[in-house]
C-alpha cells in the first residue's frame, strides 16, 4: 500500500496503537491518530535509521506499523513529558 491513502492508513494504525500503549486514546481522536502516526514513523526513521543501519528494517507493512508505532511512543512520550498530552 503506496501513497498518501496508505500513510493515512498506516499512520491511524500506529497512532491507535501506540496511545494504547502510552494510555492516552481517551484524549485522541482518529485526527489525532492519524498525525501522531504520520509524525512518528517519520521520527522512528530519523532516530532509529541513522542509529541502527543493519536492525532497522523500514521496508515492508510491518516493518512500518512497528517502527511506526514505536516512534509514535516516543512522540507520545515527549508530549506528554511537555504536558501537551496528558
Amino acid at each position: 500500500m503506496t501513497g498518501w491513502l496508505g500513510a493515512i492508513i498506516i499512520g491511524a494504525l500506529c497512532g491507535w496503537l501506540a496511545s494504547m500503549i502510552m494510555k492516552t486514546d481517551a484524549q485522541q481522536g482518529a485526527f489525532a491518530n492519524i498525525i501522531i502516526g504520520i509524525v512518528g514513523a517519520v521520527l522512528a526513521n530519523f532516530l532509529f535509521g541513522s542509529l541502527l543501519p543493519l536492525g532497522a528494517n523500514f521496508n515492508g507493512l510491518l516493518g512500518s506499523i512497528i517502527w511506526g508505532t514505536i516512534g509514535s511512543v516516543v512522540l507520545i512520550a515527549i508530549l506528554k513529558a511537555l504536558r501537551i498530552l496528558r
